[in-house]
């Protein structure tokens, strides 16, 4: 669920989307920004433009903060908190990264680990933003992209496709079929207990792939996995969320494709304009859909509210932060999302080093994505895993999953798959 980019560097990926979208793998600007005290800065942060609206006084504050980090770095780097400090000065991490990423993740920056900020802001700093504002040469850092793709109705669009695919392929596609209990016996799968709408059944099978949470897995291991690997598992964190979607009976709200949330007096983190990823998002052009972006814990109070009081934050949030007024709101629905993020905290590491080495000795099951894997990879790497999991079972390499994207450059500043359409061509098609 959500606005998910489609970019990428490796080629093999970005041929299977242009593969199975064909002209409706559309071609997008990327426009987004941060509100903060009442004001849409520039995301990623532009020097100029936070420099002019923050004024003169925190300027000069935050060009201090930067030099006094940048002679005096934090060794050994280990927290998020330490990560952005080092790069960007205290100033700006305290007004631009703190709040915001402590949101997201419900746990102190100084809990959550480097980690995640080398994965996901690599190489990004305001050395490279000012070499790129000065030169405008050199390859963009990894968080500077400013166009993507994106499949006319959505990423949802893409997997509807591959169903289609696999089905004529002859394939099996069974939804709303939950695992509830996966036999082993001798270091291997042997089989999958299976409940769904048709009835429960039982899944032999050679090999086998997963996606689903490690912590999932593990609780349906029959016979069960030793204790301190059930420890591990139970001891993985997550972040959920929810997203309430608005439907606003105005044409235009405002430009961005979303736009992030640092005000302290809202809880919503992060608002999609689902018709600026795409027009046809939504149907009717007189109308802007919206999805504001609520993280929160399985099960607390904020998840636990009813539809229609989520409803009702968000249309005055909405209006509290100014992009739509409260009576302009015509509708809305909610959609939850358990287990969204694998949560990096402290001791996350130690536990996923207990589950890969009892994992590792299922010698025909193999894990995937980003839950599969507890690593916060993004979309392309998440179906580089699944690739490489074929090729594996079909031994035609051996390839390590687990490190995937661990020594690999990120990839978000890609180049763009050929062939893939602009929106205007699409339409014409």
């Amino acid at each position: 669920m959500g606005g998910h980019r489609f970019f990428t560097r490796i080629p093999e990926i970005a041929q299977r989307w242009r593969e199975i979208l064909g002209d409706d793998l559309l071609k997008r600007p990327r426009l987004s920004r941060i509100f903060y005290r009442g004001t849409f800065f520039k995301y990623p942060l532009e020097v100029f433009d936070t420099l002019q609206k923050v004024g003169p006084f925190e300027t000069l504050a935050i060009l201090s903060s930067y030099a006094w980090a940048h002679f005096f770095q934090t060794r050994p780097e280990t927290t998020f908190e330490h990560w952005v400090t080092n790069r960007f000065g205290r100033r700006l991490f305290k007004t631009f990264f703190e709040s915001y990423t402590e949101k997201v993740w419900g746990v102190p920056c100084s809990e959550l680990r480097a980690e995640w900020a080398a994965q996901r802001i690599k190489d990004l700093s305001v050395k490279a933003l000012l070499r790129q504002i000065l030169t405008r040469s050199g390859r963009r850092a990894t968080s500077l992209i400013e166009e993507f793709h994106y499949p006319r109705l959505g990423p949802g669009m893409m997997w509807e496709r591959a169903a289609e695919r696999i089905r004529e392929g002859g394939g099996t596609v069974d939804l709303n079929a939950g695992v509830t209990a996966i036999r082993h016996a001798a270091g291997r799968v042997t089989g999958l207990r299976v409940s769904a709408p048709k009835g429960d059944y039982a899944i032999e099978g050679t090999d086998f792939i997963a996606s689903m949470p490690i912590s999932d897995l593990i609780s349906r291991l029959d016979p069960p996995a030793p204790e301190a690997v059930r420890t591990a598992a139970a001891s993985l964190r997550y972040r959920d969320f929810l997203t309430v979607c608005l439907v606003v009976g105005r044409r235009d709200l405002f430009p961005d494709n979303w736009i992030y949330i640092h005000d302290s007096t809202v809880r919503v983190a992060r608002i999609q304009n689902f018709k600026n990823w795409s027009p046809d998002m939504s149907p009717d052009p007189a109308k802007t859909t919206l999805g504001l972006e609520y993280f929160c814990a399985e099960g607390d109070a904020l998840w636990n509210l009813p539809d229609l009081e989520l409803i009702a934050i968000a249309r005055a949030e909405v209006a509290s932060i100014g992009l739509a007024r409260a009576d302009e709101v015509e509708d809305g629905c909610v959609f939850r999302v358990p287990k969204a993020y694998p949560l990096y905290d402290a001791t996350y590491a130690r536990h996923l080093s207990v589950l890969r080495s009892f994992l590792n000795g299922l010698e025909n099951l193999q894990m995937v994505g980003r839950n599969g894997l507890h690593r916060y990879n993004n979309q392309d790497h998440s179906m580089l895993t699944g690739l490489f999991a074929v090729r594996n079972a079909l031994h035609q390499g051996v390839e390590d999953l687990w490190s995937v994207n661990t020594d690999m450059e990120y990839q978000e500043a890609a180049a763009l798959p050929e062939g893939a359409a602009t929106h205007e061509q699409a339409r014409r098609r």
